[in-house]
């Protein structure tokens, strides 16, 4: 190889890192395109609740008008310091992370699309200690899993949550379980294949369809020496299992088994990374 030539391995390894720059970027527009449609939802119901107060002078209109200000606000507030905890979790580097906050702040952001779509979300949350890991990157592969589960229940379902500490291994766990139509045992091997999907395009939120979603979610849990497994059986649903490496043993975690919502909800094949 002459001077000033790129060898094949350093063209893969460049490409690579652009790779991983562009699922950045798309995870990054996908959040403010979220951020977005939430706070004007927000704003949709400040203004037209402070309308009907203007509108109508009786005390029982103005105080349910400021009641419902009041909530939106309040929602407001929530949304601007889920997205503030993002914030404060882009740096690349690992860190010792509570993951019943990373779920948290997640669900703020989701809460009304589950909503818009039938989606129980429970979650269950039990006493573990903060897991080594990038943050932002764990959001990311969070905010698919829940997007995927979502995706899978078009007439509604029940999503759950689970953190719980796995001694033996070294982790903490974090499971996201649906009840929706489940993966057939034939395309199970297949689904962390990069460009590989089962879904016909985006749907109507303008998520899915481009086959690199769980491909990234594995990539990044191997980056952070961990494993993604999941579980499935058709017409009954699908896990998937995150197993991220413990932090230098510190305090546990305080949290609780904590349901975060409760909505309508309608009356193993396996594989692992």
């Amino acid at each position: 190889m002459q001077n000033g030539e790129v060898s094949l391995e350093q063209q893969i390894e460049l490409l690579e890192q652009q790779l991983r720059q562009a699922r950045k970027m798309a995870a990054l527009g996908e959040l403010v395109s979220t951020t977005t449609h939430e706070f004007n939802n927000v704003l949709t119901t400040i203004l037209n609740y402070a309308k009907l107060g203007l509108r109508h002078k009786d005390d029982a209109t103005r105080d349910k008008a400021l009641d419902k200000i009041l909530g939106a606000a309040l929602r407001a507030e929530k949304i601007t310091n889920g997205v503030l905890g993002m914030a404060r979790n882009r740096s690349a580097d690992r860190a010792p992370t509570d993951l019943a906050k990373l779920v948290e702040q997640s669900l703020v952001l989701l809460e009304r699309e589950m909503q818009k779509y039938r989606v129980a979300v429970e979650v269950e949350a039990q006493p573990s200690p903060p897991a080594l890991v990038c943050g932002n990157e764990i959001q990311q592969v969070l905010m698919n899993l829940l997007t995927n589960a979502r995706q899978a229940m078009p007439r509604g379902g029940r999503i759950m949550i689970r953190i719980a500490p796995d001694a033996a291994a070294g982790t903490v766990d974090l499971t996201v379980r649906d009840t929706g139509s489940g993966i057939p045992a034939d395309r199970l091997p297949r689904i962390f294949d990069r460009f590989y999907t089962t879904k016909q395009g985006p749907d109507e939120s303008g998520k899915g369809g481009t086959g690199v979603g769980l491909s990234m979610c594995r990539d990044i849990i191997e980056q952070h020496q961990g494993k993604i497994r999941v579980e499935s059986t058709v017409g009954a649903g699908t896990a998937f299992t995150l197993k991220l490496p413990v932090a230098t043993p510190q305090p546990q975690s305080s949290a609780v088994a904590m349901p975060i919502q409760r909505l309508g909800v309608p009356t193993t094949q396996s594989a692992t990374s």
